[in-house]
């Protein structure tokens, strides 16, 4: 076995990128106060052609170097935008028919294995801060909330770690109806 070099992994150029269709997944980043975790989602959003990132309150934007540390060219590949409010955003997409989904732990939550797709349909995943979350605020507006499982002795995982699963879950079945 040898590791492909990066010549060898027929990797899109920026314009392909960005003419290329995108998985009906819009990542919401509320108050995230980590530029590393910042620059890590939109790496994720780049693997897996996500259609935007919206970033909210104190989140930090582009250009940054902080968060290009991470992200490695991935901000000038997703499509982003900033808006203070949050509930506004949220707000904005359920009008646009878009599912919004809290990935947070609640009451009556699904289990990110349980979730199933929905043909044509876009989702919005809000991740919230990396101490206290997703705010209740906002997760009282989302149409549903996902968990991710866990069975150690930790309460929440990273955030950049949470987009990783989620979106890597809603990708595959999405694309292959897993």
């Amino acid at each position: 076995m040898r590791k492909l070099e990066n010549s060898e992994l027929d990797r899109k150029s920026i314009d392909d990128f960005k003419k290329s269709e995108k998985t009906p997944l819009i990542l919401v980043l509320d108050d995230i106060r980590s530029l590393h975790n910042i620059g890590s989602v939109f790496r994720t959003a780049d693997a897996f052609l996500v259609e935007k990132i919206i970033l909210c309150g104190i989140t930090a934007t582009p250009p940054n170097k902080e968060i290009h540390k991470t992200a490695l060219g991935a901000t000038e590949t997703v499509i982003w935008e900033h808006h203070e409010n949050v509930l506004e955003v949220i707000e904005n997409l359920k009008k646009e028919n878009v599912l919004t989904l809290a990935i947070e732990q609640v009451e009556s939550a699904v289990f990110l294995q349980d979730f199933k797709v929905e043909k044509n349909q876009k989702y919005a995943l809000v991740f919230g801060n990396e101490v206290y979350g997703v705010a209740q605020e906002a997760v009282a507006i989302c149409d549903g909330c996902i968990e991710i499982p866990q069975l150690g002795t930790k309460h929440s995982l990273n955030i950049s770690v949470s987009a990783g699963i989620v979106v890597w879950d809603l990708f595959k079945k999405i694309n292959w109806n897993l």
